[in-house]
C-alpha cells in the first residue's frame, strides 16, 4: 500500500501529460470577413476616400457613383488628374461599417479581396500605364506597391498583376476574352518586406478559372499601412490609339483577414 501511494503522483502526472499530448490542438487560422459593402445601401461611404476629378477638370460631372446596384467609374477624354499627363477616377480604402473607421492593413498580416468586375471594350489596354486596382501606402506621391494593369504588347492587350516594389510581373492573361462580361477576382496579399511578401491572384470567367498564380519572395511593404484602390488611373502618353471615353463596373466587394 505504501508503494501504491508513492506511485500515485507519478501516475497522475503521466495521465495529465497524456491528456495534454492527446488533447485538442490550437485552432488553425481562418479567413474572417471584415468588409462586405452593399453598393445600393452604403454607396461611396463604404470607402475611406473618393478621388473624383480631384483637379476639377470636368466640373458639374459625377464620375464615380452607384448605378443599378453596382459601383461605376466613368472616364472622359477631357478628364485630367492634378498631374495633367494622366487621368484618375478612383476610390481608396475600406470603411466598416460604411462611414465608420477604416480598415488598416499592417506588416505581417494577410488579407484577401474578392470582387466582380466588368471591363467594357471601350476600356482598352495601353502601351503606357492603365491601372484598374492598386495597393499603395497612404500619402501624396507614394509609389504603388502593386498594380492590376491593362497593358498592350504590340497588338495584344493583356491584364496583368505587377508587384512594383519587386519589379515583378506575377502573371498575365489575354484581356479581350474577359471584356464585356462580369469576371471574378480573388486576390490574396501577405504583407512584408522581401522575401516575406507574397500574392495569390485568381481570375474566373464563370465556372472557368482563367488564371491562378502564386508568387512569394516579394516586397509588399513600404511603411505605415497598405491601402487598396479601385477605379481607372491611366497615362495619356499612349500612342496606339487606345484611349477613349470608357468606364469600369465593380460589385460584390469583400475583404477578409487571416487570423
Amino acid at each position: 500500500m505504501i508503494r501504491s501511494r508513492a506511485l500515485l503522483p507519478a501516475v497522475c502526472a503521466v495521465a495529465l501529460l497524456g491528456g495534454l499530448l492527446t488533447g485538442p490542438t490550437a485552432q488553425a487560422a481562418a479567413w474572417q470577413l471584415k468588409w462586405s459593402p452593399s453598393a445600393a445601401k452604403d454607396g461611396l461611404a463604404a470607402f475611406e476616400g473618393v478621388e473624383d476629378d480631384r483637379a476639377g477638370s470636368h466640373p458639374g460631372v459625377k464620375h464615380i457613383y452607384v448605378q443599378n446596384g453596382v459601383y461605376r467609374f466613368d472616364m472622359h477624354m477631357k478628364d485630367r488628374d492634378s498631374s495633367t499627363d494622366r487621368q484618375r477616377q478612383e476610390v481608396k480604402g475600406m470603411r466598416s461599417p460604411a462611414g465608420g473607421p477604416y480598415l488598416e492593413w499592417k506588416k505581417g498580416e494577410t488579407w484577401r479581396l474578392t470582387y466582380s468586375m466588368y471591363i467594357p471594350a471601350s476600356l482598352k489596354a495601353t502601351t503606357t500605364f492603365t491601372h484598374i486596382m492598386q495597393m499603395k501606402m497612404p500619402g501624396n506621391d507614394s509609389s504603388p506597391i502593386l498594380t492590376t494593369s491593362l497593358r498592350r504588347y504590340g497588338s495584344t492587350p493583356k491584364i496583368e498583376l505587377n508587384v512594383e516594389n519587386s519589379g515583378v510581373v506575377v502573371g498575365s492573361t489575354n484581356l479581350a476574352p474577359l471584356q464585356n462580361k462580369w469576371i471574378d477576382v480573388d486576390f490574396e496579399l501577405k504583407i512584408g518586406d522581401a522575401p516575406n511578401g507574397s500574392v495569390h491572384w485568381v481570375i474566373r470567367d464563370g465556372s472557368t478559372t482563367v488564371l491562378d498564380i502564386k508568387r512569394g519572395g516579394l516586397d509588399t511593404w513600404l511603411s505605415d499601412r497598405v491601402r487598396p484602390k479601385w477605379g481607372i488611373y491611366r497615362s495619356l502618353g499612349d500612342k496606339s490609339g487606345s484611349l477613349q471615353d470608357c468606364y469600369l463596373l465593380l460589385r460584390d466587394l469583400k475583404a477578409y483577414k487571416l487570423g
